[in-house]
């Protein structure tokens, strides 16, 4: 006498749910590399806008605007992003939080000016500087 399963074994079954987690697990790893780029994407934006900026302060007042540094470089945080907001787009939120990354404008001299933007990270957070001239660099750690 011969029975007939209508069901599934338990053994189909664990393969189905392993072959959902490796696919999840795959789809969850790219998201992130989606979302990181989209990010790093919109800082370089805001820093064109930056740099567009640049130019009409430097019409409107014979030099460039730049933050207070040491030794030609900065240290982007939220003063120094609130900072560029508030001089050079009149209080606009040019740089919102949800982008992931804060900027700040470093003197290099002689009329010169890097734009910089760190994402904001515990560990290895990724670095983009933007120059006058327009020259565009990435961290090692991007």
């Amino acid at each position: 006498m011969t029975t007939k399963s209508s069901g599934f074994t338990l053994v189909e079954l664990v393969v189905v749910v392993a072959i959902i987690g490796i696919l999840s697990a795959v789809g969850v790893v790219s998201y992130s590399g989606y979302i990181s780029s989209a990010k790093q994407k919109s800082a370089h934006n805001v820093m064109l806008q930056i740099s567009l900026a640049q130019t009409e302060e430097y019409s409107n007042s014979g030099s460039y605007f730049t933050q207070v540094t040491i030794s030609n470089s900065c240290t982007p945080d939220s003063s120094t992003s609130n900072d560029i907001e508030t001089t050079l787009f009149g209080g606009g939120n040019q740089i919102p939080k949800e982008m992931g990354y804060e900027i700040c404008i470093a003197d290099t001299g002689s009329s010169n000016f890097d734009i910089v933007a760190k994402e904001i990270k515990i560990k290895e957070a990724c670095q983009l500087t933007l120059s006058r001239n327009g020259k565009f660099g990435i961290g090692d750690d991007c």
